[in-house]
């Protein structure tokens, strides 16, 4: 499947500043078939030692974490001499050895020559713990599930998935393509992002296999709140993990930890929620009252909304039947919109928004997202339906005046004067359009 992030590896391949790569990213979104389709397509020599599938290989990281001591172990393992010259060894897993990690800081210090890339589930956890990481020693790049255009490219329609990465004006599309986009996103909001979900559904045309896929991998998903966490906190996880549906589901999204059990209180679960953002399984949105640069500093990081990293696992773990994708736009306006929004926060957060916020004033009204290019800030609303309710931006665009307000719904492209509407597919254009840079 193509991914948009195989150019970044390349740029990296080919930098003069290149340092050994840490591959983030949630469990099952591709990060092992990526690079294995990059190391062996990009180099003559590719070597993946997968360390939570062979636990021995370990041992090759103990004592001496000096490159040379490392590479000579390797060599001996695999049974051929390695040389630096086009070939790219890949560390998968490493989570499973502290080690590993720290040893990218001497690859980088003393033998810079080695491309090595690293990946591993749960790095977003490790990162910051004693001993294990490489300051300023590593480059980064973060894989998310698919987004829309890359599904798009993965059903075999690439020339309309080129013509939604290169729009850069509004301008309306044919309303014949607008609907086929349409359709496309109805079923892309039912099955996800995940790989092998994707994967299936192109080979097997099966709905109920698609389920269940999903529901594998949230259960591997439960498998690491205990694994990698104490009994006590792999609970409060569990807890909090289960009420994230349920909380989207409401039509005020802001999330509550008195809906994950009664008497609950931030102290309890503020770890937690860390630990579900640093394994990249959720994205926070956080709230702004006034709309003012840089965004973070004016955000309460106390109230927040919580999205999954993916709407396929949102409709798993809500059960929603395959029978919403032909029953004309239920999909978008099911929960409140619940896939909607979340959709779009995960097609954002892909784009370069790594941060969310969205804002909300004394008297109510509330815009979902706020946009920050440059020195500029963008109110954004989300409709799932295709009302022409604009109640909240407009509220917003008479309290701070901004250039343009955005809304995006299942409308084609809009422009009236300073107000925008996005159509849903094209979610990921707010930040590329040549009229807000």
């Amino acid at each position: 499947m193509q991914r948009t992030l195989y150019k970044n590896l390349h740029e990296w391949k080919n930098s003069n500043n290149r340092k050994p790569l840490l591959l983030q990213g949630a469990r099952q979104v591709g990060k092992t078939y990526l690079v294995n389709e990059f190391g062996k397509n990009e180099y003559k020599n590719y070597i993946n030692l997968n360390f939570e599938q062979n636990a021995n290989l370990a041992s090759l990281f103990t004592d001496d974490l000096s490159p040379e001591k490392i590479i000579h172990n390797i060599s001996l393992f695999i049974g051929r001499k390695i040389t630096s010259e086009n070939t790219l060894l890949f560390f998968d897993e490493i989570q499973t050895v502290p080690e590993v990690l720290t040893s990218l800081k001497y690859f980088y210090e003393q033998a810079p020559e080695y491309h090595i890339i690293a990946a591993g589930s749960l790095l977003g956890v490790s990162i910051g713990k004693k001993n294990s990481f490489p300051v300023g020693k590593v480059n980064f790049m973060k894989l998310y599930p698919m987004s829309f255009t890359e599904y798009l490219y993965a059903l075999g329609e690439e020339f309309i998935a080129e013509n939604l990465l290169n729009t850069k004006n509004i301008d309306p599309i044919p309303e014949i393509l607008h609907n086929k986009l349409l359709s496309h996103l109805k079923m892309f909001l039912y099955l996800g992002g995940m790989p092998e979900v994707l994967q299936s559904y192109i080979d097997n045309k099966d709905t109920l296999l698609v389920r269940k896929i999903q529901n594998e991998i949230l259960e591997a998903f439960k498998r690491d709140f205990s694994k990698y966490t104490d009994k006590s906190q792999a609970i409060k996880t569990s807890e909090l993990w289960n009420s994230i549906p349920h909380q989207l589901a409401k039509e005020n999204k802001k999330f509550k930890y008195s809906d994950i059990k009664k008497n609950a209180r931030s102290a309890m679960y503020l770890q937690t929620i860390e630990w579900l953002k640093n394994a990249g399984l959720v994205n926070l949105a956080y709230n702004i009252s006034v709309p003012k640069l840089p965004v973070s500093g004016y955000a309460d990081f106390l109230k927040f909304k919580i999205y999954l990293l993916d709407t396929g696992l949102l409709g798993a773990m809500l059960n929603i039947s395959s029978k919403i994708i032909v029953e004309p736009g239920k999909i978008f306006t099911e929960y409140y919109g619940a896939f909607i929004e979340n959709f779009v926060a995960s097609e954002l957060i892909a784009t370069s928004n790594k941060q969310l916020f969205y804002w909300t004033s004394k008297s109510d009204a509330e815009v979902d997202f706020i946009i920050q290019k440059n020195d500029n800030i963008y109110p954004l609303e989300v409709k799932s339906g295709t009302s022409k309710n604009l109640k909240s931006l407009r509220s917003y665009d008479e309290k701070y005046k901004p250039k343009f307000i955005f809304r995006i719904s299942p409308r084609n492209f809009i422009r009236s004067e300073n107000f925008i509407n996005i159509p849903l597919y094209a979610s990921f254009l707010i930040k590329k359009m040549n009229l807000i840079s």
